[in-house]
């Protein structure tokens, strides 16, 4: 949709540089951006092409050796860059508000939530206490907090990943700005907590005629959620606008390689990759910048700095798309059933709870019930998908069946071994067999220790062959996930996201186990990115005969990457069965749910407000009886508050008024 009228914000030739020891990295390079009154304007692109760095020099947030080296931020028609600082401070505190990517960090872990939602209005607007305490439990009410009042004296340590994000949304309009920045908001939460989030931003912006700026590597965010595009590529605007345009007919052959690599646009079992990295530019770049990774690059293009033109639907491309591109609703097919083996994995009535008052601590608190009966199995070279909310049990099934945690009930059966009662000593002996694939391979390495340590690490621990068969298999290793020699004298740090996860991937296949945990293993990836990342782990699966447990809260890669999949619900499985019927026709409500608050690459798709799951997810520590979803459920009756039972052969669903065909995704 065109939004009429003088745009709120306008950048003109905006230039960033970042000034660090080994050189300066001109992060932004005349950028040319604007957003009108009540428009939402969407920015996408990989990991370091502009998006954070464009808005944090609209904020005057840039980090340590950063500054606005050229150009115009002009709000209203005043340039920030040329006022002083007290109407500057003004007008970044009273008149624009900011929602960051993580919540957790952006909030003071010692300030309880009601000071920090109205300390905007004590520094910049000398409210008196209880008016500001008043006015933050209004807009917590506002923002769909539930029990306003309350969590006003809480810590932010004591809220779900959502509320905090609703809290950092509250702090932001608290002062009712006229320009909402929200850079990656939703990016740790599940499609649910998602969906809340992006709705409540729309009915806000609806409600104070706000402006928002919504940075995401997420297509389909910017597809069901923006008014023009802008996509960013090495500091650039590659090319600009209208939602529905872009996506019916995009132009710059960068962003048509990122709508190939989405899991809905695989095609053949595979997924586009873009080859190569970004350009470094702390470097001098002549030319497209994207030639050196485009498949249509010509000599002109790697050597003409080519401009941004067009009218309305603007592109920087010689060689620009000229058919549409068609992107399916759901790109997964039905694969050929496992020939009949024993299972390399199998899970029995698996219970996990822990001490509510945690290491001991107020004793007679209860007990939180992580996971209440589970059962699955996997068999060699299948990949069963985990998918469920965040609180729903999923990665502590993952670390139960990896050994890193013991059961409190129930047999998990790996190659024939009952882990479950085996001692600690006899559990670390299993990790030959079974392997953990984390989120954030970043996290869980040594950040004082080379990557030939990281990888020659578990083959010491189990005294696996001597010096030289180790440092074989670690070369054998680099090879397997497409890494250099080199990258064994470098610290993590020194890594790429997507490098980083090809060496977390490669520990975990140090001892070469038949049966990988990924947990998350691409939540936090660009599109481009994960696509290199899935694409690998089904070859290595391919080449190795390897099984996968592979959670993730993202349906659409499980979709892709799964033979099965599991939905889980606070601690149940509530649906077990083959990827494509899962997705394609979802027995459960849940399921059904997790489905259409899948962001849709599509900006015609619209979901059904039928099947948006209200509130929060209950306490573990005190779980409904009967059906645990029942409180959340727009179908629940009475019978639910007894427990339903998982059943239907090949295709099960614990649910006592399963979906019929007409209500089942299509």
């Amino acid at each position: 949709m065109e939004v009429p009228g003088e745009p709120l914000l306008r950048l003109r030739g905006l230039s960033t540089d970042i000034a660090l020891r080994r050189g300066t990295v001109h992060a932004l390079d005349q950028v040319d951006l604007e957003v009108r009154q009540g428009e939402t304007l969407g920015i996408v692109g990989e990991s370091g092409s502009g998006k954070t760095m464009t808005v944090l020099s609209i904020m005057g947030l840039l980090p340590p050796g950063g500054s606005v080296v050229g150009g115009e931020i002009l709000f209203d028609g005043r340039d920030l860059r040329t006022m002083r600082a007290p109407e500057l401070r003004r007008v970044r505190g009273v008149e624009m508000g900011m929602v960051f990517q993580d919540p957790l960090t952006s909030l003071n872990p010692t300030m309880r939530i009601g000071a920090q939602v109205a300390e905007p209005l004590r520094v910049h607007q000398g409210v008196g206490k209880a008016e500001a305490r008043e006015r933050a439990v209004e807009i917590l009410r506002r923002v769909g907090m539930p029990r306003p009042d309350k969590i006003v004296d809480d810590y932010p340590h004591q809220l779900s990943g959502g509320m905090r994000q609703r809290v950092v949304i509250a702090m932001a309009l608290i002062r009712s700005p006229r320009l909402l920045i929200a850079d990656e908001p939703t990016t740790a939460l599940d499609v649910t907590t998602q969906r809340q989030i992006l709705e409540l931003i729309d009915d806000l912006r609806e409600e104070f005629k706000m402006a928002v700026i919504l940075v995401t590597h997420d297509l389909g965010v910017i597809a069901g959620r923006a008014d023009r595009v802008a996509v960013m590529y090495a500091g650039r605007v590659a090319e600009t606008a209208t939602t529905t345009e872009l996506f019916r007919a995009p132009r710059h052959r960068y962003t048509e390689a990122l709508m190939r690599a989405l899991p809905e646009s695989a095609a053949e079992g595979r997924l586009y990759s873009i080859p190569g990295l970004p350009p470094d530019l702390s470097r001098p770049l002549t030319g497209c910048r994207f030639a050196p990774r485009c498949r249509f690059a010509t000599d002109e293009c790697r050597t003409t700095d080519v401009p941004l033109t067009g009218d309305g639907h603007a592109f920087a491309c010689l060689h620009p798309v000229t058919e549409p591109i068609t992107i399916a609703a759901s790109a997964g097919q039905a694969r050929a059933a496992a020939a009949p083996a024993e299972p390399i994995l199998s899970v029995r009535d698996l219970v996990k709870e822990y001490d509510a008052g945690g290491a001991g601590l107020r004793k007679g608190a209860g007990r939180v019930s992580a996971v209440a009966g589970v059962s699955f199995e996997v068999k060699p070279g299948e990949t069963l998908g985990i998918v469920g909310e965040s609180g729903c049990g999923k990665s502590t099934v993952g670390r139960l069946v990896a050994g890193l945690e013991t059961p409190t009930g129930g047999r998990i059966v790996v190659d024939g071994t009952d882990i479950a009662g085996l001692d600690r000593r006899e559990r670390h002996r299993m990790h030959r067999k079974v392997q953990l694939m984390f989120q954030d391979s970043y996290a869980a390495m040594n950040p004082r220790m080379r990557v030939d340590s990281i990888l020659t690490e578990p083959l010491e621990i189990q005294q696996v062959g001597d010096a030289a068969a180790r440092r074989a298999r670690v070369s054998e290793l680099l090879d397997q996930v497409g890494l250099p020699r080199r990258a064994l004298e470098r610290y993590p740090h020194e890594f790429s996201g997507g490098q980083l996860q090809r060496i977390g991937l490669a520990r975990s296949l140090a001892l070469r186990p038949r049966l990988i945990v990924a947990d998350e293993p691409v939540s936090a990836l660009d599109v481009s990115v994960q696509a290199q990342v899935l694409n690998l782990m089904r070859d290595l699966q391919g080449e190795l005969g390897l099984s996968y447990v592979f959670i993730s809260h993202d349906l659409s890669v499980v979709d892709y990457m799964a033979d099965r999949i599991g939905v889980m619900y606070l601690g149940k499985l509530v649906e077990v069965g083959p990827a494509h019927q899962v997705v394609r026709a979802p027995r459960h409500p849940y399921t059904q749910a997790l489905l259409d608050a899948v962001p849709s690459p599509d900006p015609g798709h619209t979901p059904s407000p039928d099947t948006t799951i209200q509130g929060e997810l209950p306490s573990a520590l005190n779980p409904p009886t009967g059906c645990r979803f029942r409180t959340r459920c727009p179908l629940a009756q009475d019978v639910c508050a007894t427990e339903p039972v998982l059943e239907g052969g090949g295709h099960q669903v614990a649910c006592h008024f399963p979906l019929r065909e007409e209500t089942q995704a299509t």
